[in-house]
């Protein structure tokens, strides 16, 4: 395949995260010739969030597309891939996979997630921001929670900075019911780590089944996984492309 056949690569991250996140996979990419882009994810509502990266896709690429979600960022692309006809494939890295009408809170239900606490300000520091619709507000996670259950397998100077900027998602952002799943009509492709204490192995391996995806999972590999071990990323996002 050469540089001028190759899919563009865009890069969704999910919450308490920004395009940052994606740095050295977004490199790696580069140096195989992909073109890649990793825009904002706005972390304020499924259906907004979609509807902005399914207008940054009709408005900033062109040829085939490789759309690849991390987290939160999953439900995204499940939801924006299926408006945009140039997305070819799609990859699920630590991802939620919803089918229609699902909520991210719904998925974790009962999945012993580090997130599902019977009183969420222990894990949380909630904040309003200004033009919030009623019942929204910003959740940040606390630093002990990025250590222990976010990002884990990073070293502490690492987990410190990944607290310190984290992007705040909106409380609708989790519990807007999803849409019609683009992995319905798409080609997909889930790689995560099986230490994922945020999206418990269990329902990553059920979701990527459902969603009939070729599947990777990463050995001792936290939330982030991209992070802490980019060339599976990398390596699985590459098979996604060659099949395009």
């Amino acid at each position: 395949m050469s540089d001028a056949t190759k899919p563009t690569i865009v890069l969704v991250h999910g919450a308490w995260a920004d395009a940052s996140s994606w740095d050295a996979v977004t490199r790696a990419l580069q140096a195989q010739g992909y073109t890649v882009l990793a825009p904002p994810n706005l972390l304020r509502g499924l259906t907004d969030d979609a509807a902005y990266i399914a207008s940054f896709l009709a408005q900033r690429t062109a040829g085939p597309v490789v759309l690849v979600g991390h987290s939160y960022g999953g439900a995204v692309v499940t939801n924006a891939g299926g408006s945009a006809p140039n997305v070819k494939a799609l990859v699920y890295v630590n991802a939620f996979i919803p089918d229609e009408g699902e909520t991210v809170v719904g998925i974790l239900d009962g999945s012993g997630s580090a997130l599902g606490v019977p009183d969420p300000t222990t894990i949380f520091d909630i904040a309003g921001y200004p033009g919030a619709p009623e019942g929204a507000a910003e959740v940040f996670l606390k630093p002990e929670v990025v250590h222990a259950s976010f990002a884990q397998d990073l070293d502490e100077a690492t987990r410190w900075t990944i607290a310190a900027g984290q992007r705040p998602a909106s409380l609708v952002a989790n519990v807007t019911p999803s849409g019609p799943p683009a992995w319905k009509t798409i080609p997909s492709w889930a790689v995560f780590g099986d230490d994922d204490r945020v999206i418990p192995v269990a329902v990553l391996r059920r979701l990527a089944e459902r969603a009939g995806a070729t599947v990777t999972e990463v050995p001792g590999a936290s939330h982030v996984s991209m992070v802490s071990h980019p060339d599976e990323t990398v390596a699985t996002i590459v098979a996604a492309a060659s099949s395009v």
